[in-house]
């Protein structure tokens, strides 16, 4: 269970449907790597002809359980209506959840993260996953260059039920 960001709960299962999942973990206040990340995947996703919210979902959800509704709103208008196209808008989601809710999510995909008290910053890898519409993880997009062709590719797989490879997993493990 997750707070969307028009501040209803919703959960995991209810975005997915019979169309793949993008599934970006980031916390809001990142000051820059989660930044990036969703940056890339924006012009990623305007630069191939998949349409989110018709052919896949996106689902951003924040590792930071302290953060909110309104600040998971603030950051899908920042991204959304500044670059996105506006028939791409209902296909992108920005979540927020409680501590327990963030870690059992993180641990179903194998996405490891630290938070660093000193500095109030979470240490994190540059990943996303990509779902099967069962909610299977079919591939992994590492670091901060997804590619239009690669994310096309990665969503054709995963519509089809087809799964990566261990190696995808084990990276994002270490």
């Amino acid at each position: 269970a997750f707070i969307d960001e028009t501040d209803l709960p919703v959960t995991m299962r209810s975005h997915l449907r019979d169309r793949p999942v993008v599934l970006v973990p980031v916390f809001y206040r990142c000051p820059m790597l989660c930044t990036q990340v969703l940056s890339t995947l924006l012009r990623a996703v305007n630069q191939q002809e998949l349409v989110p919210g018709k052919d896949f979902e996106v689902v951003v959800f924040s590792i930071d359980p302290r953060e909110t509704p309104a600040l998971a709103s603030e950051k899908k208008l920042h991204y959304l209506h500044r670059e996105a196209m506006p028939r791409s808008r209902g296909g992108w989601h920005f979540l927020t959840g409680g501590a327990s809710e963030t870690a059992r999510l993180t641990g179903a995909i194998g996405y490891r993260f630290s938070y660093d008290e000193r500095t109030d910053q979470f240490a994190h890898p540059a990943a996303i996953a990509v779902l099967t519409p069962d909610g299977t993880i079919s591939r992994y997009l590492i670091g901060l260059d997804y590619r239009p062709g690669d994310l096309k590719l990665a969503l054709d797989e995963a519509g089809r039920g087809a799964i990566g490879s261990l190696v995808d997993k084990f990276v994002l493990r270490c």
